[in-house]
């Protein structure tokens, strides 16, 4: 698919809408009677979006950009066209790793239509990476010239900025049979999304590391403008990758007897507002000391008004504990319950 041109006590994750089933997003494939959508490019011409709704797509993957100059002319009718007709809508990046890193080439795509926004109806970006395709024009061969392990590394520098910029991992679009060869079969990106390109009625073996893939284009085209696709799950999954729901990490550790820190990390891609902290001592001991909190005798509260997406927010407690015994601190941050003992 081208365009053509101390003591830890423990972690913890607080999940503050409903968690969501994984959705393909770590070898065997599984069958494919999921939810269909299309991908289309330059190449596809206008798309009658309301004839691809009607003929049952419910979301449509369209190129944005290629190599570090070539934006889709077509991008913004057929992006805004999709969502129109009320299907979920990505972007995807053709890679061109001979023509700049994949720092340089992620940026191009978020300033080409690849951004990611929480609207709901935005699904991740991807990484369309394959078999070079203008092998006669640039003299490369299937790998751009790149060796294995230069090209993990660029496709390490692309999903980086990606994830940096928009909180979310971008998918992977990529042959078995490419991943292969031109990265010595890599696992290291087993934990983003895979969407993997094999025509005819299953989608085969998957790259090292995949266990599921979470699309599958199956065909070249089809009953449907376009390539012809489906996602690995319900129709209620599809949109929750759309618009994932908001989390946060928490942590902490003691110093002593007398010094608890606690750490609420915003790991979802969304700003989380209104996080209480509370905590409360055991063991017969004091908070003396708690800045950017309340507290009083045993107990403490502290809140978090904005927490941005990789924002973190750090509080440290101290206390006047007796000279013998167990002491310690229960941290409660929603869901999420701490026992930090010293």
């Amino acid at each position: 698919m081208y365009g053509g041109s101390a003591m830890i006590s423990g972690v913890k994750r607080l999940w503050l809408i409903a968690v969501i089933a994984a959705v393909g997003m770590t070898g065997v494939a599984q069958a494919a009677d999921g939810v269909p959508g299309v991908d289309v490019s330059n190449w596809t011409g206008d798309v009658d979006w309301e004839s691809v709704a009607s003929g049952g797509a419910k979301f449509a993957f369209v190129q944005a950009s290629e190599g570090n100059n070539y934006r889709n002319p077509r991008f913004d009718a057929q992006f805004g066209g999709a969502a129109a007709a009320g299907l979920l809508r990505g972007a995807y990046h053709f890679a061109q790793p001979h023509e700049s890193d994949g720092t340089a080439q992620a940026e191009y795509f978020l300033q080409n239509g690849g951004n990611w926004t929480s609207d709901g109806q935005t699904l991740p970006g991807v990484l369309d990476i394959e078999d070079n395709p203008y092998k006669d024009k640039n003299g490369k061969n299937n790998c751009y010239d790149l060796s294995a392990a230069d090209m993990v590394s660029w496709i390490k520098d692309f999903t980086k900025k990606y994830r940096q910029r928009t909180g979310r991992d971008a998918i992977i679009y990529t042959t078995t049979s490419w991943w292969q060869t031109c990265t010595g079969n890599s696992a290291a990106f087993k934990a983003g999304p895979l969407w993997i390109a094999r025509w005819g009625t299953d989608p085969g073996e998957l790259p090292k590391g995949w266990k599921r893939y979470t699309f599958w284009q199956s065909a070249e085209k089809g009953s449907l403008a376009g390539g012809q696709n489906s996602f690995n799950g319900s129709e209620s999954q599809l949109r929750s990758l759309a618009n994932p729901p908001a989390s946060v990490s928490v942590s902490g550790l003691t110093k002593g007897r007398k010094v608890y820190r606690v750490t609420v990390a915003n790991t979802g891609p969304h700003p989380v507002e209104d996080i209480v902290v509370s905590g409360r001592t055991f063991g017969g001991q004091n908070v003396v000391k708690a800045p950017g909190c309340k507290f009083s005798g045993t107990a403490v509260r502290c809140v978090i008004d904005r927490l941005e997406r990789d924002q973190k927010a750090t509080f440290t407690f101290t206390t006047k504990p007796r000279s013998k015994g167990r002491v310690g601190m229960v941290i409660e941050v929603g869901t999420v319950t701490l026992n930090l003992k010293a």
